[in-house]
């Protein structure tokens, strides 16, 4: 599927910036060394790798076409309503050129003022004659690529909808691989008692946070991962776009301590770092949340995934599966609508991010860089 969707993109050619081009083949070679890596692939750990990449060599490749898909909307209707203005001065431009072909040549070089006259109107045609080339040269191109984008558009539905069906295949076969995990280090082993009656009493974040140190019924081997020395670097754990920061208010004036970040439907949430895993499952009225340890006496909080992946005491590396958010992705004749408008694709979800240093939240801008994705 990529690699028809690197075709399709380049396609295009000059309708199109460059960067979705490039997306679409990078995603082409990603897909390409995700299945030798999973291929290769012989322990638990290695397998979820593998198809973590496939998922975000899938998302990566969609969004690049996507984003072809629609320049080459906005660009054919560019040349669509440039020749609507041009109506006339293009008519004219086709009717010359037709009478100048299917005049013979002897008739074309004789004058009726004799000689002198045909000299100078052979002088005259001389010099207009590049012009009306240079005009439909031009018009020859348009057209051209006008046809190039009309097919384009008529060619990504199969290639979208393959490339839907390919992702949503490797988000179910990268969801029963980390069920069917047992290779991660573990640094606790839950009380389960103990959480169930954490959550089921905990009616903030900062207390249900708070208690979970008392959830640990046995130490494990691994030791504590600590990202500190990355402070301020960190990649976002989805692709997003922070819709509000740290201590903003929302359309109902309500205030959190954290980031929203808005995401597109069924997006791979992975760890940012390194991490102890301390809680995946529902809280409070923050959806499903995954809460991780990157450091000591620091947590990320990320909350209003749909799915989400591992167990607490587990030690994950960067960029590990932690969920996947919601949403649907959408049908393959919306998909081209709104590239048929100009519009980009919706980021109708939202994850939101609460980091907690002690018994406080900090800025997440002092662990993240916002320019930086989670699947680079």
């Amino acid at each position: 599927m990529i690699r028809t969707l690197a075709f399709l993109v380049l396609l295009a050619g000059p309708a199109m910036a460059q960067d979705p081009a490039e997306a679409a083949q990078t995603a082409a070679a990603r897909l390409d060394s995700a299945a030798t890596m999973l291929a290769e692939a012989r322990s638990g750990e290695a397998r979820v790798d593998a198809l973590t990449e496939t998922v975000r060599a899938y998302e990566d490749g969609l969004s690049a076409l996507r984003q072809g898909l629609r320049q080459a909307a906005i660009r054919q209707r560019q040349i669509e309503l440039d020749f609507d203005a041009r109506s006339g001065e293009v008519s004219r431009l086709l009717g010359v050129l037709s009478t100048l072909s299917a005049a013979p040549t002897p008739l074309l070089m004789l004058h009726p003022s004799g000689a002198t006259g045909t000299a100078r109107s052979g002088m005259i045609l001389s010099d207009v004659t590049p012009a009306l080339q240079a005009e439909a040269e031009e018009l020859r191109a348009r057209l051209e690529e006008l046809a190039l984008l009309q097919s384009l558009q008529e060619n990504a539905a199969e290639t979208l909808e393959e490339g839907l069906a390919g992702a949503q295949e490797a988000r179910a076969a990268l969801s029963e691989a980390i069920g069917e995990r047992t290779d991660l280090p573990r640094r606790f082993v839950e009380d389960r008692v103990s959480m169930a009656a954490l959550v089921a009493s905990s009616d903030t974040l900062q207390g249900f946070a708070s208690g979970l140190a008392m959830t640990v019924a046995a130490d494990g081997e691994a030791p504590p991962p600590d990202a500190s020395a990355f402070r301020g670097e960190l990649p976002l754990p989805v692709d997003g776009t922070i819709l509000r920061r740290y201590g903003e208010t929302d359309a109902a004036g309500i205030e959190r301590p954290g980031w929203v970040l808005a995401t597109r439907p069924r997006a791979l949430v992975t760890a940012p770092a390194a991490a102890t895993i301390r809680y995946t499952g529902p809280l409070l009225d923050y959806g499903n949340v995954v809460i991780v340890e990157p450091a000591p006496d620091t947590l990320f909080v990320f909350a209003g995934l749909s799915e989400t992946y591992g167990r607490a005491g587990e030690v994950v590396p960067q960029g590990a599966p932690l969920g996947l958010m919601g949403g649907e992705t959408g049908e393959v004749q919306a998909i081209l609508s709104e590239s048929a408008e100009g519009v980009d694709a919706p980021r109708s979800e939202t994850l939101y991010v609460e980091v907690r240093e002690g018994q406080d939240t900090a800025d997440p801008a002092s662990w993240f860089s916002a320019e930086m994705r989670s699947t680079q």
